[in-house]
Formats: C-alpha cells, sequence, structure tokens
C-alpha cells in the first residue's frame, strides 16, 4: 500500500473533548498488557499507554472523516480508512490486524516461493489468532466514544477495523514497553524524519524524545510511563502525531498516584 506523508491540522467537535474522554479504561489496558507480558504495570503507564492509543485512534478517525467529508458523508466506511492511510503514512499502524481484514484483502502484498509460485495466505484459525486480534472486541465501546466525540457514526466493518486496529496497536506498544524494561532503554532504534518532497530533512534534534529515553531508571519488574512513552518512539514515526502522542501521554500521567 503507497502511502505519502501528509501534515494536517486537527478540527472538528473532537478538539476539545477528546483530552477529556478517557475511552480506553486502565483495566482494559492493564489486561492488554497482560497478554504478553507477566510484569507489574504502574498506574501512570497505563493512563499514558491509554493515552498513546487515544490519540493515534483519533487521528485515524480524523482523517477518515476528512475522507468521508469529501463525499458529503458522516458515516465512515472501510474505504475512508484506507484513504486516510493513503494520505498520511503515520497512521499505518496496527498492520498485523491487515491480515485479518477483508479491507485490507489484496493491499498488503503477496509472497512467492523461491519458483516464484505465489504463496496462499494461511488460514487463521481462532485458536491460532494473535491475542491482539480475538480481543479486539474489547475496544468496540471506546471506538464507539471516539465515534460520537468527533460528531461521526461507521459502518460496522469500520467499527470492526478501528477496534482490531487499536488492539493491536496497544498490544506492540505493550510489547515494546516490556522490551524497553528488559534491555534498559531503547537500544536498536533510530529515528524517522517525515517531510514533504523537495524539502530538506530537519538536523537531528537534541531534545529528540527517543535520544531522551534511550537510557532507562527504576527496576526490572515493572514498567513505568517513560517505558511506555519510549515504546511509543518506536511504534510511530518521528512526526507529528508521534509528538503530539508523547505530549499528551505526559499530560494524561501527570500527578498519577504511584502503583
Amino acid at each position: 500500500m503507497t502511502a505519502q506523508p501528509a501534515r494536517f491540522e486537527r478540527s472538528g467537535p473532537e478538539t476539545a473533548s477528546v483530552m477529556d474522554v478517557p475511552p480506553f479504561k486502565p483495566p482494559l489496558v492493564k489486561a492488554v498488557f497482560r497478554d504478553v507480558t507477566p510484569m507489574h504495570v504502574s498506574r501512570s503507564a497505563a493512563r499514558a499507554a491509554a493515552s498513546v492509543t487515544r490519540t493515534v485512534l483519533t487521528e485515524i478517525i480524523d482523517g477518515a472523516r476528512r475522507a468521508a467529508a469529501e463525499e458529503s458523508r458522516k458515516r465512515l466506511v472501510p474505504g475512508d480508512l484506507l484513504s486516510a492511510i493513503d494520505r498520511n503514512v503515520e497512521l499505518e499502524v496496527g498492520s498485523q490486524w491487515y491480515d485479518h481484514s477483508p479491507t485490507f484483502q489484496g493491499l498488503t502484498g503477496v509472497v512467492h516461493d523461491a519458483e516464484g509460485v505465489i504463496v496462499p495466505s494461511p488460514e487463521h484459525s481462532r485458536s491460532r489468532r494473535p491475542s491482539a486480534v480475538v480481543g479486539a472486541h474489547r475496544f468496540e465501546a471506546g471506538v464507539r466514544k471516539l465515534l460520537r466525540s468527533q460528531g461521526v457514526m461507521a459502518v460496522p466493518a469500520m467499527v470492526r477495523d478501528l477496534r482490531g486496529i487499536a488492539s493491536v496497536f496497544l498490544t506492540d506498544l505493550a510489547r515494546d514497553a516490556a522490551m524497553v524494561v528488559r534491555e534498559g532503554g531503547v537500544k536498536r532504534f533510530g529515528s524517522v524524519a517525515l517531510v514533504m518532497p523537495g524539502e530538506p530533512a530537519p538536523p537531528p534534534s537534541l531534545k529528540d524524545p527517543l535520544l531522551a529515553l534511550s537510557t532507562r531508571r527504576g527496576d526490572g519488574r515493572t514498567i513505568g510511563r517513560d517505558d511506555v512513552l519510549a515504546a511509543t518512539t518506536i511504534q510511530l514515526f518521528g512526526g507529528n502525531l508521534r509528538q503530539r502522542a508523547l505530549t499528551e501521554a505526559r499530560e494524561a500521567a501527570a500527578d498519577t498516584p504511584a502503583g
């Protein structure tokens, strides 16, 4: 799937209300973390992870809403999701879901064997599906709350895709946060700068959050807020979405009691 970087300013009814509405509750977030790691998850980490997921889904919905508005529609369809991702490469997250959604069939490429023969996609039985796919239904209430906050509706197939992407993204975030704890910081990932064609790449910033979070502090048994922030720099490109996700996560986790 071809995607081009884009720079959008968010607009619409969601801007003032989304930060006040926690669509993904801490118990759900901690349940997702338990699916991938036995480590303890602090309250601030759970709130930060919920915030990052909310920011990403809000941006995806906003991009889809823009695509639907061009056709004078308020009800989102899966095609609007594809348009949003095509217009903004930062929104291409939770890609493991693509293998399980009819929306993305034929768009993720094909695999050939050594003789050039197309290898058919594997059959996905429920027992072998990743936990993020099986548990995607847990995110439906939060997705619907985000849709209402932006004043849009979505067909069932679109809700299914949004909840699947949310589940896979948060699961990947949890897995990377656990890796940060095990490895003592971000060790293997660089930074990506998104620019428009013809524009020079900006110089690396000394305030890059990836550099600031490269060395971890804390014990090796608890996932904290900064571990989630470090995982966010792994999951998201170094563009506007990542910076907004980090900023909003810090705000959401502020003044959270320890534990």
